[in-house]
């Protein structure tokens, strides 16, 4: 046995990076389960000692867990009410039943509640509503949920509460909240707008609703669906001080974790706790502790180190290629990778460079890069997995290789219009 961990040891850098490519050849592939891929690799990571277990514990980001865990309860509790079929039912009335208007109406929602709350949240609010409104019209979610996910990691790279990776470069480059609504509402309005003509594109032939449903849905009764309106008034409440809390808690000094722990907690008062509990997407909360793992061992041995820093030396520091190389690099990694380790590993970086340039153009860069660069595949943001998973779950799963039809074009999109917003006004 010491033969074998002197082996890893010597070879660490090499098996951590086989493990992190054969995790993400699973994924792809779809032969196990997402959840099984993560956890197989972060046990291999453990086993071979590449980490110790206290070294993997404290690589799971534990804010990321239980804000998910919270969020889950809060919506499961929420939904007992019937408020989101209620929801849903309007956004038909209103549109008339017509299914790209829906579209539209769902995108904005979301872009728009992905910006001043974050993603996670505001998917996990969305998708009981979207099930609804497509079981109503008897087509396929596919459409709003692609579109959903899309438009919430733009809408939420606008702002400095929106995207995990503008928190942190925030708290580095001492932005505020003001700064990044300043700084990347204009390249965001732009990139969602051609964005919404690319939905349109792409999904008009499989958003067809006869004009006889769509009649009828404008009619529908929706008198009938909340079905308990003192629990929804106690969840309302709940949910307004949880969004407070998500909106000032730097203020506050408390993680949005600990705000939607707490706001679960509170609900679970009011309903069963061990079905509720049970309702919670499980899957994809160990999927996220075993890819935090697997992602901690391939940090920990140097190698988003040194690929970042091996692209930044082929620029020579040169204000205006270095931007651009972060943008684009950013974007690729977070597509592979999950952007918070990977926007750990440039903050420091970028402090470095900004001893000898400009660093405002390197903050902004790495912000639309990291953010927008989770786009690119299901796994580049929390956001893109829930949905799948709760996608799946109702029957219409997403597959890794269809996603990136639909994902790649609005990422590259997306980094063209930066690109062109970062050139003419910062370099």
């Amino acid at each position: 046995m010491d033969y074998i961990f002197e082996f890893v040891k010597q070879n660490e850098f090499t098996i951590a990076t086989c493990i992190l490519i054969g995790a993400y050849i699973s994924i792809a592939i779809e032969k196990i389960p997402k959840a099984v891929t993560a956890l197989i690799g972060a046990s291999l990571i453990v086993v071979l000692k590449i980490l110790d277990q206290h070294e993997a514990f404290k690589f799971i980001d534990f804010n990321v867990i239980f804000l998910l865990t919270g969020m889950m309860i809060i919506v499961n509790v929420t939904q007992k009410t019937g408020v989101f079929r209620w929801m849903a039912l309007e956004t038909v009335r209103f549109a008339k039943g017509h299914p790209v208007k829906i579209l539209v109406i769902f995108s904005i929602i979301t872009a728009v509640f992905s910006a001043f709350l974050d993603n996670v949240t505001t998917v996990l609010l969305m998708a009981p509503i979207t099930l609804v409104v497509a079981k109503e019209q008897k087509i396929s979610p596919f459409p709003y949920f692609i579109s959903e996910i899309l438009a919430s990691n733009i809408g939420g790279t606008a702002t400095l509460i929106g995207d995990p990776p503008n928190i942190m470069i925030g708290s580095a480059a001492g932005l505020n909240f003001m700064d990044f609504l300043i700084h990347l509402t204009v390249p965001v309005v732009i990139i969602f707008i051609i964005f919404m003509a690319m939905m349109y594109f792409i999904f008009r032939n499989q958003l067809v609703v006869d004009t006889e449903r769509m009649e009828e849905l404008s009619k529908i009764d929706n008198s009938h669906s909340i079905t308990d309106y003192k629990l929804l008034k106690i969840c309302l409440v709940v949910l307004f001080f949880v969004i407070l809390g998500f909106i000032f808690h730097g203020k506050l000094h408390y993680e949005a974790s600990t705000i939607a722990m707490a706001g679960a907690s509170i609900l679970l008062i009011f309903e069963s706790p061990k079905e509720i509990i049970e309702e919670v997407e499980w899957t994809t909360i160990f999927f996220f502790v075993g890819l935090f793992i697997i992602i901690g061992g391939v940090e920990k041995v140097g190698l988003i180190e040194i690929l970042a820093e091996e692209a930044l030396n082929l620029t020579n520091k040169d204000l205006t290629m270095t931007t651009i190389l972060i943008l684009w690099v950013s974007a690729i990694l977070s597509a592979i990778i999950d952007n918070i380790p990977y926007t750990a590993t440039m903050i420091p970086m970028v402090e470095h460079l900004g001893n000898y340039m400009d660093a405002a153009p390197l903050w902004w860069a790495l912000a639309l890069g990291a953010c927008l660069g989770g786009n690119g595949s299901i796994i580049g943001a929390s956001a893109n997995v829930i949905v799948c998973d709760i996608s799946t779950s109702a029957g219409y799963p997403i597959r890794f290789m269809t996603f990136l039809k639909y994902g790649i074009p609005v990422m590259i999109m997306s980094l063209i219009i930066s690109t062109i917003y970062l050139y003419i006004f910062y370099l």
